[in-house]
């Protein structure tokens, strides 16, 4: 440990390995062990859902029970814990079967109070362990009832009063709308915000509300939010704490992506090196019955196929790639998600079927394979706190065309690591894949400049750790 040393509780409904459904789980697998790294102590807490209840590799019960004060007396559950994977963090599985030990991690009625119970309990668990943090990092509505109940009953707990919290928003839309009955299930008593309804908790407010700071995961998603068009209702509060507020870009694990020695790729390269490349490209081609064409650009697009993610200007303009208006192009595409963009998908995919494949699956084998032997990398998205598609294509050497939004705006130079476009229309999106079509084609140079640029960025947890590290510092010495 360091003379500077922090102990850190992190709260996250998501951890990777043991629960991902997005973004946030990687920043629960991976941030606490880069903080362990700079020498801070941190604990992780997170509900144990089926998966954990039915026995986790290296995943152990602790003796004994817990006893979580609730509304009406208190909650009995159980505790697992166990390590990250390649690391000594610590990681604490807070085990109630009726709430938390289901196959899902959302999606029930009552996730509000899973949550609030999963939140009170990590709380507790500090106490009998005999470990004060010297901070909490909650993150989303999901943990927003720990910094709820620290800022009101905690007040008066001497067990855990006075404890400073960082509440990170990786994602505002979702919010923890429930009934005012949450706050007597916690034990809590407070007043109406502002930003709620009649008889109405949002929890992603109180979180904002009460947190001694706040972050979100790019600093330009922390402008977008405070404004009408991407503040989600929440944007006056925001601006109210906008002292408060912070941006920090999430990070990569640089040794699970890495072209160099990613053992999941059939041949390996560096940006000194981009034979390699060319390569895992005709790899890619054979693998989806691709006509083996090393002199064309492929497009890929690896993406959960959702609204916010830009699918509703994407088949115009894939249709007018692969009708040739830019040049011969191939086009592969990853992702499950809404009916809609699946059956669009499909059906571009039929039509173009000597340059096009859709896998609507769930496939992580193939997904570093895409990385590798694309040319370009599409993310059309409407908003993107911070984005992990276009970080990974550029550590790969594949070069990104995106909207310039939230983090997506903050990792990519326009001209020299990607290309940009600003209007959401399918003609702004067009010509970004232009212009990238363009260099590909007409100053072969100059691409293999931005690959090695792109390459050679550092998109490390280290480096948002440290940025993290500075936020503790503020709210525990402020």
């Amino acid at each position: 440990m360091n003379n500077n040393s922090l102990r850190i509780l992190f709260l996250s409904a998501e951890v990777a390995p043991f629960a991902k459904r997005g973004g946030l789980g990687d920043v629960g697998g991976s941030l606490p062990k880069a903080l362990q790294a700079l020498g801070h102590d941190v604990r992780v807490v997170m509900p144990a859902y089926a998966n954990i209840e039915a026995g986790y590799s290296g995943v152990e019960a602790m003796p004994g029970h817990m006893h979580v004060p609730m509304r009406g007396g208190v909650l009995i559950n159980g505790v697992f814990r166990g390590r990250l994977p390649n690391s000594d963090v610590p990681i604490y599985f807070i085990a109630e079967r009726n709430l938390l030990g289901r196959p899902e991690v959302y999606g029930y009625q009552d996730d509000a109070y899973r949550f609030a119970f999963y939140s009170r309990a990590a709380l507790e668990l500090m106490t009998i362990l005999n470990w004060r943090p010297d901070i909490v990092h909650a993150n989303d509505w999901h943990t927003a009832p720990a910094i709820t109940w620290l800022a009101t009953t905690g007040r008066y707990d001497h067990r855990l009063s006075n404890i400073p919290t960082l509440f990170s928003i990786h994602n505002l839309a979702h919010q923890g709308l429930t009934s005012w009955d949450i706050l007597n299930y916690l034990q809590i008593q407070s007043y109406p915000l502002q930003e709620e309804g009649y008889n109405q908790v949002n929890f992603m407010a109180r979180g904002i509300h009460h947190a001694t700071l706040i972050n979100t995961v790019s600093p330009t998603y922390a402008r977008e939010i405070m404004t009408p068009a991407g503040g989600a209702h929440l944007d006056g509060m925001l601006r109210y704490r906008a002292p408060d507020l912070f941006g920090i870009l999430n990070g990569i694990d640089t040794e699970e992506w890495d072209p160099a020695t990613d053992k999941r790729l059939p041949h390996h390269y560096d940006a000194a090196h981009l034979e390699g490349k060319q390569k895992v490209k005709q790899a890619l081609q054979a693998a989806l019955g691709l006509p083996d064409r090393p002199d064309i650009p492929i497009v890929a697009m690896v993406t959960r196929l959702d609204y916010q993610k830009g699918l509703d200007i994407t088949g115009d303009t894939i249709h007018r790639l692969l009708n040739n208006y830019a040049g011969e192009a191939q086009f592969v595409v990853l992702g499950t998600g809404a009916d809609e963009y699946e059956r669009m998908l499909a059906h571009l995919a039929g039509y173009h079927h000597q340059k096009m494949r859709a896998v609507l699956a769930y496939n992580a084998n193939l997904a570093p394979l895409i990385y590798g032997g694309s040319d370009i990398f599409i993310m059309p998205s409407r908003f993107e706190p911070c984005g992990l598609g276009q970080l990974i294509a550029m550590r790969y050497g594949t070069i990104p065309v995106a909207k310039a939004t939230g983090g997506l705006a903050d990792t990519i130079w326009d001209g020299q690591t990607g290309f940009l476009f600003t209007e959401h229309t399918a003609d702004a999106f067009w010509e970004g894949l232009r212009r990238a079509m363009w260099v590909y084609y007409h100053n072969q140079p100059h691409w293999r400049h931005m690959q090695q640029t792109a390459m050679g960025q550092d998109f490390s947890w280290e480096r948002s750790a440290k940025g993290y590290e500075r936020l503790y510092e503020k709210a525990v010495g402020g």
